[in-house]
């Protein structure tokens, strides 16, 4: 089981995450691409960072919406969010190319992470746009009881999917996150967070928050790099993986 965690969130002199002291404990870092979060110099330093710790670096692409840090909903033409995603995409990939690395995976992040796996429009121009830039790239997608139609797509567009699970937010029943708006959206304690984590990895499976436990099959754990507790939580979590 691979722990990955969306990375390189800070902005100009705003300062976002514990980068530096997670990547270490992690395997990917889904480094944002100046959309939702992010600047040049920022990713570049979270490349070298991965780098140094050895750490698979990943596109970590959004909505154009630096305010709202890529939360809130936007309305794009088809055209313009694939375009939207091939320039993210395509300046992260410089960075690391300079580096003498690649982009090497693609997760969207926030609204459009959510959306794409509620709306399949979303998806398809998601997957359209890592086929046309980054065909040898995976695609990153939330691990529900429908995963195998996920990866029929996926195989349509001839990409690789990786299914995550998220071991610091509440599900529903239909195996989507919980807007987090709602109470109980995250998991803001070391226990909950340990447990969720186990259960994926031992049972294959997540409990709702209404009780309801759910099928799930999970390549890759999320934990949030802009929670409070993310040191905290990467630890834990390197600590359990470590022990199955």
């Amino acid at each position: 089981m691979k722990l990955n965690c969306d990375m390189g969130e800070s902005f100009g002199n705003w300062t976002m995450g514990m980068d530096e002291e997670v990547m270490p404990l992690i395997d990917m870092a889904s480094i944002a691409c100046g959309f939702h979060a992010s600047d040049p110099l920022t990713m570049e330093r979270t490349v070298q960072m991965a780098l140094a710790e050895d750490v698979v670096i990943g596109a970590h692409p959004g909505y154009p919406d630096l305010i709202g840090f890529g939360r809130r909903d936007l309305t794009l033409h088809p055209q313009e969010l694939k375009a939207g995603l091939v320039y993210q995409l395509a300046a992260l990939d410089g960075i690391c190319r300079v580096h003498g690395t690649r982009v090497q995976y693609v997760k969207p992040h926030g609204t459009l992470y959510n959306k794409m796996m509620r709306d399949e429009a979303t998806m398809t121009v998601i997957m359209e746009a890592v086929r046309d830039f980054a065909p040898d790239c995976p695609l990153v997608v939330l691990a529900t009881p429908e995963s195998e139609e996920i990866s029929a797509k996926g195989r349509e567009y001839d990409i690789e999917i990786w299914f995550e699970a998220f071991s610091d937010r509440a599900y529903d029943d239909e195996g989507h996150l919980v807007n987090r708006a709602q109470p109980g959206a995250v998991h803001q304690d070391l226990e909950t967070i340990g447990q969720q984590v186990q259960q994926i990895m031992n049972e294959q499976s997540v409990t709702t928050l209404s009780g309801k436990r759910i099928p799930i099959q999970a390549d890759t754990i999320c934990v949030h790099g802009d929670s409070q507790h993310a040191l905290d939580s990467a630890r834990h979590i390197r600590d359990i993986i470590s022990s199955l």
